[in-house]
């Protein structure tokens, strides 16, 4: 494990070594990429399967229940790849010695964040397009309309969850604690996201007070982005606020040891 991570390619770029060594053991961890992948999909799927969401309501502008699970299954995506499956992976290194094992090598330890980063970045981003395709292929729903808008929420909400995974990677000495730190984060993110009850209809102060946290703004971004609307200024302001504080929170406490 220690050679693999700690050899450099032949063009001496060891970053990109990292990278692809990462990757293949990325592949073969079926239960994340079921977990990043799939379950958003199939969940969602589920849901449409249920006659009574795949009906417009009055209540809720003229859309149906599935149209308001779309974004929601799209950030469930980001929360499992950024909550559930990153920081035990790079805890585990941590604890196993690998990361200071590494110190000894032409590959800084960096790298390998940067690579566990890219990598469930990309899970994340594959997922929500994955979502997308299912709920306009299977039930009719229809693609964002603000497709720019959306794109700037979607990469701020990564960004988001990948610096908060990271700060739970800082806070965690070893892998049990950071899984169990990462489900109770991961339990709250996916209320503010809406994955039970649709921020859109939650009640006015609830909603309110949701909206000031970042998968509760992400929620709110893409589907004003999916009606066709730029994303409000303030939850796009809240996820940056949030990945800065976040990011500099796990730069400022992460322990390669």
């Amino acid at each position: 494990m220690t050679a693999t991570l700690g050899a450099t390619d032949p063009g001496g770029r060891p970053l990109a070594a990292v990278l692809r060594a990462e990757t293949r053991l990325f592949l073969r961890e079926p239960g994340s990429l079921f977990w990043i992948l799939v379950f958003p999909a199939a969940l969602l799927t589920i849901l449409g399967l249920i006659p009574s969401f795949r009906k417009d309501d009055e209540a809720l502008g003229g859309r149906s229940v599935i149209d308001l699970y779309v974004p929601v299954a799209v950030l469930l995506a980001m929360i499992m790849a950024g909550l559930q499956a990153m920081p035990p992976v790079l805890t585990g290194y941590r604890e196993r010695g690998i990361l200071r094992r590494m110190s000894a090598t032409p590959v800084r330890p960096s790298a390998l964040l940067t690579a566990q980063i890219v990598l469930h970045g990309a899970a994340a981003l594959g997922s929500a397009v994955l979502v997308l395709a299912v709920g306009r292929l299977a039930f009719g729903v229809r693609l964002p309309r603000q497709s720019a808008g959306y794109g700037t929420a979607l990469l701020l909400a990564v960004a988001c969850v990948l610096a908060l995974g990271a700060t739970v990677c800082a806070l965690s000495r070893t892998s049990k604690v950071a899984a169990a730190v990462g489900s109770v984060a991961y339990l709250v993110m996916m209320f503010t996201a809406g994955v039970w009850v649709p921020v859109q209809t939650m009640p006015d102060l609830l909603r309110r007070i949701v909206e000031c946290t970042p998968f509760g703004a992400a929620s709110q971004a893409l589907d004003q982005a999916a009606l066709g609307d730029w994303p409000g200024w303030t939850h796009l302001g809240v996820m940056v606020v949030w990945t800065a504080v976040l990011g500099a929170a796990s730069t400022r406490l992460f322990r390669w040891e």
